[in-house]
């Protein structure tokens, strides 16, 4: 992506300001996007307004699917749009993708909050479009692709662990609330709705212990483990700016 799609990351001139007494439900509602492709569908939130194009951050997992990068991105009002990933746009090892779709509509834009500010036991709340449902007391699964916004949920949980060292693609945050599949991309929001994070990585890992190995080719005892599967995971906002700051 060009200077001018970098101005769209940037430039908060023209960012749609949440009213001061939303929820943060609410806030979640307004700010998360459902992203859908071909081949299933990921959760996203809008960090940015250049004029009339919005720019979502994503996990690279939801938009690394083929589909010519081209989504469709469902937004709060239930307006689909035609969204597409910034490939150019690259954070390195960072499970991070943009998407850009336009839109003369105004859409609330996230306010960006500090994760590193965090704190062990401090309310998080994370939310995004679940791909399935599961009827209690039945034996089926059912999908959610169809239902558009009735799929959003949003889950409530304390920050569990701030990880000095790195997962893989940037998951440092560990936190309580559950994240389904189809959440990753979508927002982790502290108590003020501010977004801290991007989930990206469920509980119990199918792997075991070879998920939690760490950047440095090191892994958790098993202890330590034990702790680590039973939180999700999520790529703290600071990452995200400090990769932002430093691109021209």
């Amino acid at each position: 992506m060009g200077n001018q799609e970098q101005e769209s990351v940037t430039d908060t001139s023209s960012l749609e300001n949440l009213p001061e007494n939303l929820s943060v439900e609410e806030i979640a509602k307004q700010i998360t996007v459902r992203i859908l492709g071909d081949e299933g569908s990921g959760s996203g939130v809008i960090i940015a307004r250049h004029g009339s194009i919005y720019t979502v951050l994503t996990n690279a997992h939801v938009v690394d699917r083929g589909n010519d990068n081209q989504y469709t991105v469902l937004t709060a009002d239930g307006m689909t749009h035609l969204g597409q990933w910034q490939q150019s746009n690259r954070f390195g090892n960072l499970d991070l993708a943009l998407v850009e779709f336009d839109s003369n509509k105004s859409y609330h834009v996230a306010v960006l909050g500090d994760s590193k500010a965090l704190s062990i036991d401090e309310l998080v709340y994370s939310a995004g479009f679940p791909n399935y449902y599961f009827p209690k007391n039945a034996n089926y699964v059912e999908s959610t692709y169809s239902w558009g916004l009735r799929a959003f949920v949003l889950t409530t949980g304390q920050v569990g662990m701030l990880s000095e060292k790195s997962l893989p693609r940037g998951y440092s945050l560990g936190y309580t609330n559950d994240v389904a599949d189809g959440m990753s991309g979508g927002p982790v929001l502290n108590q003020k709705g501010e977004l801290v994070g991007i989930n990206g990585r469920s509980k119990y890992a199918l792997s075991g212990i070879n998920a939690y190995t760490f950047t440095d080719g090191t892994r958790p005892s098993y202890e330590f483990f034990e702790q680590m599967d039973a939180l999700s995971w999520a790529i703290p906002i600071a990452k995200f700016n400090e990769i932002k700051t430093k691109s021209p």
